[in-house]
């Protein structure tokens, strides 16, 4: 079912409930701007309180992922055919301008995507540059094609990695090999992600979309209230203390065992068949 193009990105949603976000703008190698990225903010919220949204995709057209944000258009109105929120101006016309507009739209688009408890996908088609690189290590899962080239070389320009780009890349690789990716400006090769942990699997262009349909799939097709609850715990657990995070498990925990999905589970695993979680969601369909 397709819901709507809006300004950079078209929105669909797939069966078992995957919303399904391709960037739109090849020829601008769908680089970013104010009004893409409010819109995505916009998109996404709306996909978090959907229950007919289980898992959230994104991707690019063209050979592009998104290299990053689109200067020339920032501007712009030229982008998309609907708006899903106003303008406003882009901002980073000064230094506390650049701050806001940070703050406000460019770190929360990721932030967003992070705090989202349904689970993610970024299905990388081609470059993932600084914008599109940090999105991208926002999202649970990272598929890539052996097309793609992840980095965020913003030092080539003189400027920072300012959407959280740092943070994510010091938890995911830990400081000593962050400084190095970062500070030498490398923008790695699928294969070289992978070998980073960067990225969870590499596939031939053509199969990438299958791929991303399989996995989405997968965990569309799982007890969608234990795993939101998992995800959490888990992105909690990289900033709590050892009792703390014991604590907030058994608060997650006390949901779900009570929980039908719970039962079925067990019901299943006595009754030597694959279970059917989401019985919740399927009787509001």
């Amino acid at each position: 079912m397709d819901i709507g193009e809006f300004t950079g990105f078209e929105l669909s949603l797939r069966n078992p409930g995957i919303a399904w976000f391709q960037f739109n703008t090849p020829e601008r190698l769908n680089g970013m701007t104010t009004r893409i990225k409010r819109d995505l903010i916009e998109a996404v919220t709306q996909a978090q309180m959907d229950n007919a949204v289980r898992v959230l995709v994104f991707t690019g057209s063209g050979r592009a992922f998104c290299a990053g944000d689109d200067l020339k258009a920032y501007g712009s109105a030229e982008l998309g055919s609907n708006a899903l929120v106003p303008d406003i101006p882009p901002g980073h016309d000064s230094a506390l301008g650049t701050y806001n507009g940070l703050r406000t739209i460019s770190q929360q688009l990721n932030t967003c995507i992070r705090n989202i408890d349904k689970l993610t996908i970024a299905a990388i088609n081609g470059v993932a540059i600084q914008t599109g690189f940090s999105l991208a290590l926002s999202c649970d899962f990272r598929l890539a094609a052996t097309t793609a080239r992840l980095g965020s070389a913003t030092l080539r320009f003189g400027l920072l990695p300012d959407e959280g780009g740092q943070y994510l890349l010091v938890r995911m690789l830990g400081l000593p090999k962050a400084l190095e990716f970062l500070m030498r400006k490398k923008i790695a090769s699928a294969e070289e992600a992978l070998a980073l942990g960067l990225v969870t699997e590499v596939v031939e262009p053509d199969q990438l979309e299958a791929a991303t349909m399989a996995l989405a799939e997968e965990l569309a097709d799982g007890p969608q209230v234990s795993m939101r609850l998992l995800k959490r715990s888990l992105y909690n657990a990289a900033e709590l203390d050892w009792h703390a995070a014991l604590d907030e498990i058994a608060a997650k925990t006390a949901i779900s065992d009570h929980h039908p999905d719970a039962r079925e589970g067990v019901s299943a695993f006595h009754e030597k068949r694959q279970p059917s979680f989401n019985a919740w969601l399927k009787d509001q369909s």
